[in-house]
């Protein structure tokens, strides 16, 4: 019953199929690649969101797929904060509806993307992604854009979400930077420490910055700064500023 009556809440509110942009892929300079290689990495052929996923599209999945509503979804999967912030059945204030979804763990984020035949990017895929600005596929060695891509972090948390829909970057996928934290798929991945991940020492962050040591590119605050976030949350993790965004590989072009 619920479910139905969701879905003719929102039906005003659903925009067309998810935009995907396709990305060329290549050799980049990861932050987490190791010496051995240079710090280079390869990056297949792949199509992203061009925004992170809304509140209104997350409520339509959670119409089709009621395991995932607030209050049915086991805690092994979403902790307490999951959906936190979400409102009482089946009313979705219209204002909301273009806002990031937050509160969202890395199981629920994952099964979105699956509901759609996409999956969370990989560490490496987000962040050739977010390596572009406006006009340059990697704009990371420009000091003006590292400073304005960390001073967007300096947002107070307790501020409220404006809608998705930025400047698009050069591969025009928008919001990379700037609006929320993002799931990847390998979250748990990125540092090799994972005992400092899963334990409950209040200074597991700590490990990240330790684990910073073996990092290229130490001067990028603002995207070390999100492999060390990622690094100090479980899977069933939510909170208020991290939301997600899926992707798709494509077909290998021929030689």
């Amino acid at each position: 019953m619920f479910s139905s009556m969701l879905a003719l809440a929102l039906l005003p509110l659903y925009s067309a199929a998810a935009d995907y942009a396709d990305l060329p892929g290549g050799t980049m300079r990861s932050v987490l690649a190791g010496d051995a290689t240079g710090g280079l990495v390869k990056v297949d052929r792949f199509s992203m969101r061009t925004t992170p996923v809304t509140r209104v599209e997350f409520a339509r999945f959670l119409a089709d797929h009621p395991e995932w509503q607030r209050g049915r979804a086991s805690r092994v999967f979403a902790d307490a904060s999951y959906l936190a912030d979400w409102p009482a059945p089946p009313a979705l204030p219209s204002s909301q509806s273009q806002q990031p979804v937050t509160h969202v763990s890395w199981f629920a984020a994952q099964a979105f993307c699956e509901s759609e035949s996409a999956r969370l990017p990989t560490w490496n895929e987000w962040e050739f992604a977010a390596a572009a600005d406006d006009t340059r596929p990697d704009a990371r060695d420009d000091p003006a854009w590292r400073a304005r891509i960390l001073s967007w972090y300096s947002r107070p948390a307790t501020a409220a979400l404006p809608a998705v829909g930025g400047a698009p970057n050069a591969y025009g996928v928008r919001d990379l930077h700037g609006l929320v934290w993002e799931w990847t798929d390998d979250f748990n991945a990125l540092l090799v420490n994972g005992d400092s991940r899963s334990s409950d020492d209040p200074d597991k962050l700590k490990f990240c910055g330790a684990g910073a040591i073996n990092l290229q590119q130490r001067d990028n605050y603002a995207i070390l700064m999100r492999v060390a976030l990622l690094s100090s949350l479980k899977a069933s993790d939510s909170t208020a500023s991290l939301g997600f965004r899926c992707v798709r590989p494509l077909p290998e072009t021929s030689p």
